[in-house]
């Protein structure tokens, strides 16, 4: 049922709540929106949603948090101290880098430390270093400071910042540039495997991305007390405090378009609701090919929905012990025999390969919370193919799981499976349906030079007016910190709230019968 309600501020909904959503919300909140939340599964998080299983308690997805001045931001608009609704930690070492020959690197934030280790696995290479992050320094006061909150919808934005890419060497991959500056082949994988958290290929990504590795740097790597869905649980709990409602088990099917302009999402339930602006922070290829009807796409075409390049997927495992391993790291990046061909396998070959690298993340050693009393809670990805690859998961998963478990037993969590309590694990099927993302792919669109800013899905939409998109699929890319900074994007994207001429016709608002 609909009924006419009479208002003086803009109606937004918000699809999807993630951390995109979820800090979209909260930033339309404070410019004086009206904001309804729609997610389509029972809890929110998207990606960063939970599992809990005899005890343990899994964060599904990420687990890295850095620059955290981005989540406090967004409690300080309200005038609210982060520091009540959630506790961060740093983590040290950053990443704990193992070698198949037996060797180990920890990655810190302290340059001396840094430096000292570099020097042991490899003295030619100390000099090479500190001209590797004085580059990604450039790097990252370029794409990161000046551009990731930037809107990126406008070919003039992007032609104003080529002459920096050029300079900075961004033509060239992150493997590549590490490469010119470092020498020892383990320590060119320990400061070129980091695209890989925003779902890029080293090989191919564009050396901007080496701002990762600056931004680790400045701020640190942390981890939120209770896991990162106790960052969901601190954002839901703020939007509460604002009013903002999340409706759940709400799957958007279609977003409603009118002479050229969004004006209502309708649910797989059948509810309408009216919306000013509707805010997406879902897959922008599912939403253009899924939910808007092609007469009102010029640009975002299913043909070029489809000619978008997406990211690998994962193979995520969880699983918990009854007994701990107090020499781990929180995180571990455990490599195996190959780099750049393993690399290749699962980018471009799209194959399933029988040897892997896996990233290790034991949140136990920061934080007991997370397992039953002496016991140990895990969770172990490897980068595979998205969908391209066919591979048949209802009949590889139990055996690739095994292999997995199998290789952390050998390489650093010895006796693995004799101590196993629970164990399950996730694939493509897992991010192509619950997560509903193109192919499978875990990070939406791949990082590369030609998919990235204004070649990347915009945050405002060419095609539909009042039609924005946050998260991992737009600018400036997936990883938590892109994530929340394209939210920050639409405060230069979207008006204050109050309707100036409240003569006009208002949209009806839904209220549900």
């Amino acid at each position: 049922m609909q009924t006419q309600v009479h208002r003086n501020k803009r109606q937004a909904v918000v699809v999807g709540a993630g951390f995109g959503g979820l800090a979209a919300a909260v930033r339309l909140r404070a410019k004086g929106y009206d904001v309804k939340v729609l997610e389509a599964n029972e809890q929110a998080g998207g990606r960063a949603s939970v599992f809990h299983r005899e005890g343990f308690t899994f964060d599904a997805g990420p687990t890295v948090i850095t620059a955290p001045y981005l989540l406090d931001e967004l409690f300080s608009l309200h005038g609210k101290n982060a520091r009540d609704y959630f506790e961060l930690v740093p983590v040290d070492p950053f990443y704990r880098v193992d070698f198949p020959d037996g060797s180990r690197f920890d990655y810190v934030g302290d340059e001396e430390r840094l430096l000292q280790q570099i020097h042991a696995m490899s003295p030619r290479d100390v000099d090479g270093y500190r001209k590797l992050a004085a580059h990604a320094e450039r790097i990252f006061d370029i794409g990161y400071s000046q551009l990731a909150h930037t809107p990126f919808d406008r070919l003039s934005d992007m032609l104003r910042v080529v002459p920096d890419m050029l300079r900075l060497g961004n033509y060239k991959s992150v493997f590549g540039q590490v490469s010119e500056y470092i020498k020892d082949p383990r320590l060119q994988q320990v400061f070129s495997f980091e695209p890989l958290l925003v779902g890029g290929n080293p090989l191919d990504t564009s050396s901007i991305y080496l701002l990762i590795h600056w931004l680790e740097r400045k701020w640190g790597v942390h981890w939120a007390k209770g896991g990162t869905g106790s960052l969901i649980r601190a954002l839901t709990r703020l939007l509460g405090d604002l009013g903002v409602e999340i409706d759940y088990n709400s799957p958007v099917e279609q977003i409603e378009v009118e002479h050229g302009k969004a004006v209502a999402v309708r649910t797989a339930g059948g509810q309408r609701y009216a919306a000013d602006a509707v805010v997406c922070n879902a897959d922008p290829s599912m939403v253009y090919s899924t939910m808007i009807g092609a007469q009102h796409r010029k640009k975002n075409t299913d043909r070029r929905v489809h000619k978008v390049k997406q990211s690998m997927s994962l193979f995520v495992a969880y699983f918990g012990t009854n007994r701990t391993y107090p020499d781990l790291a929180h995180h571990t990046i455990v490599l195996g025999p190959r780099y750049e061909g393993l690399l290749r396998d699962i980018f471009d070959k799209k194959i399933l390969s029988s040897d892997m690298s896996l990233y290790l993340h034991a949140p136990t050693r920061s934080d007991p919370s997370m397992a039953p009393a002496g016991h140990e809670s895990f969770y172990v990805l490897s980068p595979i193919p998205n969908e391209i690859g066919r591979i048949d998961w209802e009949e590889r998963q139990p055996q690739y799981l095994d292999a997995v478990l199998q290789t952390l037993e050998e390489r650093c969590v010895p006796d693995l499976r004799k101590h196993l309590v629970t164990s399950f694990a996730v694939d493509t099927r897992y991010f192509a349906g619950r997560l509903r993302s193109m192919q499978g792919a875990a990070f939406g669109p791949q990082p590369t030079l030609t998919q990235s800013a204004w070649f990347r899905y915009h945050n405002r939409s060419e095609d539909v007016q009042g039609l924005y998109f946050v998260g991992a699929g737009t600018h400036p890319g997936a990883g938590v910190p892109g994530v929340l900074s394209s939210a920050k994007v639409l405060e230069h994207l979207l008006p204050q709230a109050v309707l100036q001429d409240q003569s006009q016709p208002l949209l009806p608002l839904t209220v549900p019968a």
